[in-house]
């Protein structure tokens, strides 16, 4: 199908998503979650075509990761449907009315952005978290998914959409683009005429693909450089299970720790633990030549390091003297997304709080709390690292803008 038939039908069918009650929604979400498992089987077999292929052209083990569904993923994205029916609708919320001295009641209201476009790679969950949040929000979506998943978004979309038809809903609110050529994601960056937002998710070079080609309004979502930060006060085995939690627990992910920065008072003591608790998983440190002339073993840091995201088993490690070197280390590298501190003190977990530039700023807890669900969102549509209409796990209010409404009695202006 054209680019521009789906963009005509996604806007007609936006109109009609914004003036479904939530009662109506909900249904389709709870017959798109119980469709999902009903079509088990198919999308599973997709998926490990999917993953077949990725793995025979050499795709890392962290995103191998990403790509992989198992009955235990595609039970949590049918929850993750069920969990974003049971939010709040935020359509229809009037956020203010006031009262001019003309007699004029001038109110604020959320209503739905329209019709979302999704750009990502190669994660098949994403498709399911994008339709059940963009449609509890009342908007259409098309959706424009990695060629590496491509068989999974088919399937998936596929027991979607026939979610949707037994629920008497149209279809057409959720859109799979099938051709995966760089040509159609061009195309879908330049689809003003229907397309209101366009929000990629992925790597760094996706998303700076979109921010710097396209002409439709976009939200940026992030990578994620994350930063663990052991102050000299730090309980060091706190530090040790949030450091191994941040990094190990799912690699490919953005919310995962890359870089970590250590007080110099107490590297000595700390880093052969970290040495010794890091290879659980064989993750290679890449560390400055400080934190090498106490363990020889680390690998030798880069530059580069300092500004790689790497979703993979690696992590670079730095020496500070202060919680003024790091943060403003961190906020010299960092991409936006997810910092923390490991400390007792006080006073710099709050300096930490206020002079960190992040979407999401930790005190002794790990970064991989920063999802939409753990956040008690439902579902998150991306973690937004720009600064305009939305920062940080993006969820239904996240997917809604305002309008006035004003009610007046015949006023005229003179």
């Amino acid at each position: 199908m054209a680019l521009e038939e789906m963009g005509k039908k996604a806007k007609a069918v936006s109109r009609l998503l914004g003036t479904l009650g939530s009662r109506e929604k909900n249904i389709g979400l709870e017959e798109a979650a119980r469709a999902l498992l009903e079509g088990e089987e198919e999308i599973l077999l997709a998926n490990e075509a999917d993953y077949d292929r990725a793995k025979e052209n050499g795709m890392s083990q962290g995103l191998l990761d990403r790509l992989k569904l198992t009955p235990g993923r595609l039970q949590a994205m049918a929850d993750g449907l069920l969990s974003v029916a049971s939010l709040e609708d935020p359509v229809g919320e009037v956020l203010s009315m006031k009262l001019r001295p003309n007699g004029l009641r001038i109110g604020k209201k959320r209503v739905p952005l329209g019709v979302i476009g999704m750009i990502y790679e190669s994660r098949p969950n994403v498709t399911a978290d994008a339709f059940g949040l963009c449609f509890k929000s009342g908007n259409a979506v098309i959706l424009k998914g990695g060629s590496d998943a491509i068989d999974s978004n088919r399937a998936i979309v596929r027991w979607l959409r026939t979610g949707l038809s037994r629920a008497g809903l149209p279809e057409d609110a959720v859109q799979l683009i099938e051709d995966t050529s760089r040509e159609t994601t061009r195309e879908l960056m330049r689809l003003n005429e229907y397309v209101d937002v366009l929000i990629p998710r992925g790597g760094a070079g996706l998303i700076h693909t979109v921010v710097e080609n396209s002409t439709v309004p976009v939200i940026e979502t992030g990578t994620g450089n994350c930063h663990i930060f052991v102050d000299e006060s730090a309980d060091l085995n706190m530090a040790l299970d949030i450091i191994y939690n941040a990094k190990t627990q799912r690699v490919g992910v953005c919310n995962a720790c890359e870089s970590l920065l250590v007080h110099r008072r107490i590297a000595a003591q700390f880093l052969p633990m970290l040495k010794k608790s890091l290879e659980e998983k064989q993750v290679e440190i890449r560390a400055d030549a400080e934190a090498r002339a106490i363990v020889p073993e680390f690998a030798a840091a880069t530059e580069e390091d300092w500004g790689t995201e790497y979703l993979d088993y690696i992590v670079s490690l730095k020496l500070v003297d202060s919680v003024d070197e790091a943060i403003a280390h961190i906020n010299t590298y960092n991409t936006g997304h997810s910092e923390a501190i490991v400390t007792s003190d006080y006073f710099n977990a709050q300096q930490f709080l206020d002079e960190v530039d992040a979407a999401a700023v930790y005190v002794n807890a790990s970064t991989r709390f920063t999802d939409g669900e753990e956040f008690g969102f439902g579902a998150e549509i991306g973690i937004s690292t720009q600064k305009l209409h939305a920062r940080g796990p993006m969820g239904l209010k996240e997917l809604t803008t305002t309008k006035y409404i004003i009610y007046g009695d015949g006023q005229i202006r003179g």
